[in-house]
């Protein structure tokens, strides 16, 4: 009987660990930078759901600008922003 909870207990545990990571939601935040040598000044252009949604308005708001040539682009996954350092903080950075 006792082996009987204890298995169930870390079954419950092990599926919760499995199933439960999936439901956080993803957005992606575009951030601009007129100057590519410059990423410390950024405007943050949008909020997409996918990535790919991201890139591609991410150039187009580039070509928008003329920034084609000199400007560049990140998309920030999750991204927060930070009062005390006043700035964004993103799980994850691509392009």
């Amino acid at each position: 009987m006792k082996k009987t909870i204890i298995f169930s207990i870390l079954s419950i545990f092990i599926l919760s660990g499995c199933f439960g990571q999936n439901d956080s939601k993803q957005e992606w935040t575009s951030l601009i930078y007129p100057d590519k040598n410059n990423t410390k000044r950024s405007k943050k252009y949008a909020v997409f759901s996918t990535l790919k949604e991201c890139r591609e308005a991410s150039i187009k708001e580039l070509e928008r600008l003329n920034l084609s040539s000199r400007g560049d682009y990140n998309c920030g996954l999750n991204c927060k922003y930070h009062e005390g350092m006043k700035v964004d903080i993103c799980e994850k950075l691509s392009k």
